[in-house]
């Protein structure tokens, strides 16, 4: 999933930024009646003409004059007040335009004020909420408070194993993922009363010491299927697989979208995080090692087959990137790894390479009665797991934090 928080923001980024520049626009003095909004990337600059594509592909022709006023603002900036006059040479193609003015003949505008963002900014706001996203929360719902302003939710690998209390304010910006939507930038505005025990959410803010509690700035929280079971056949014609729910015990059909994450998981990686699931603090003190074996690792040769030690190092160098210490920014202030930097490591299987009986664990939408879900996020290797949580309740519940609010292409959400 491009969210995959590669997939924590482009239509999402879209309604973030134009709900900013319209705010920006608002707090300034206009005569708005029977003038034109237009939102969109800059395509071309040329004379005195912009072209813009809109958010729906639509391209509008701008014309600016010596009359109009072209201001540059900043990701989030709430008014012009101390927005800088650039002239039209400074605008160029990526950076995001709000124009207003009169409509003209066909997809014109006669921009009287013309507002900037430039890409390069766009980028490094967006930057800085994929981080944001990262190191936030995420788990199953297990209990919404409407009086106390608080949402429980349960994160297997997260916070000791403790329930995360979410703490909401007037101020948190909340999102919801839409029945049939994988991708996070398709979260539409939500609200509180939509949440429901079950549900998977993700959040950014500010944690306590120990991460059992989260004031939160953002949320995005939907209704998804957890499924742990093993491969009863593939399709890759249809692009899709059929899995036995070790939980339900039946048999569900999943589409394989262009957005779906699928990952294999190396041995000592899943050995890990079934160590973690019994609650074996000798491997978990070690995110390196797999049980029985020591936590560092050395030059060997590559005798043992299959991925051999020198791969496995190699996996677990880079697995440790994400469970490192907290000044290489990627283990979270509560001491748990950053599970979703990890994932984003392991190597990506393609439907071909599932084979009947293999076990794997994933996130999927719901489904409705005319779509089948699709596959959000989607783990092989994942036998271990399995085995140490053999209910499947607990062992598809580990990705929840993976996949909500992913960030963004890095795209992460989410997000």
């Amino acid at each position: 999933m491009k969210t995959s928080f590669q997939t924590l923001l482009s239509t999402r980024r879209a309604a973030a930024l134009k709900c900013a520049l319209f705010l920006v626009l608002g707090c300034a003095t206009f005569a708005q009646t029977a003038l034109a909004k237009v939102l969109g990337t800059v395509k071309s600059v040329s004379g005195n003409s912009i072209v813009l594509t809109t958010d729906s592909g639509v391209e509008v022709t701008l014309t600016v004059t010596g009359a109009t006023r072209v201001v540059q603002a900043t990701p989030g900036q709430t008014d012009l007040k101390t927005a800088s006059a650039i002239q039209l040479s400074d605008i160029h193609i990526g950076d995001r335009v709000l124009a207003l003015g009169p409509s003209g003949e066909g997809n014109s505008v006669a921009a009287s004020t013309v507002i900037v963002m430039k890409q390069s900014d766009i980028a490094q706001k967006h930057q800085q909420e994929r981080e944001e996203w990262r190191k936030g929360a995420g788990g199953i719902v297990k209990q919404i408070n409407p009086t106390a302003g608080t949402i429980t939710i349960a994160n297997a690998l997260a916070s000791s194993r403790k329930p995360i209390v979410i703490h909401i304010s007037p101020a948190t910006n909340i999102r919801r993922y839409s029945p049939d939507s994988v991708n996070f930038d398709e979260a539409k505005p939500g609200t509180l009363d939509q949440i429901k025990p079950g549900d998977q959410l993700r959040t950014r803010g500010t944690k306590n010491d120990d991460g059992s509690e989260f004031a939160a700035q953002a949320i995005v929280s939907g209704t998804f299927r957890n499924i742990a079971g093993t491969v009863i056949s593939t399709d890759a014609a249809n692009s899709s697989i059929t899995v036995m729910d070790m939980l339900t015990k039946n048999p569900v059909t999943l589409k394989i979208g262009s957005d779906s994450q699928m990952h294999k998981l190396p041995p000592f990686v899943a050995q890990r995080l079934a160590a973690k699931l019994k609650g074996d603090a000798s491997t978990a003190s070690h995110p390196n090692a797999a049980p029985g074996e020591p936590s560092h690792s050395g030059p060997s040769d590559n005798s043992n087959g299959g991925e051999g030690q020198n791969a496995q190092g190699s996996w677990r160098k880079q697995a440790a990137g994400s469970a490192d210490s907290s000044q290489a920014g990627e283990r979270r202030a509560n001491g748990s790894p950053d599970f979703q930097q990890m994932l984003s490591r392991m190597p990506t299987v393609a439907i071909s390479d599932l084979q009947k009986g293999d076990a794997v664990m994933l996130v999927a939408t719901e489904g409705s009665a005319t779509s089948a879900p699709t596959a959000i996020t989607l783990i092989s290797g994942v036998e271990p797991i399995m085995s140490a949580a053999p209910s499947g309740a607990s062992a598809a519940s580990i990705l929840s934090p993976w996949n909500l609010g992913s960030s963004p292409g890095g795209e992460a959400t989410g997000e």
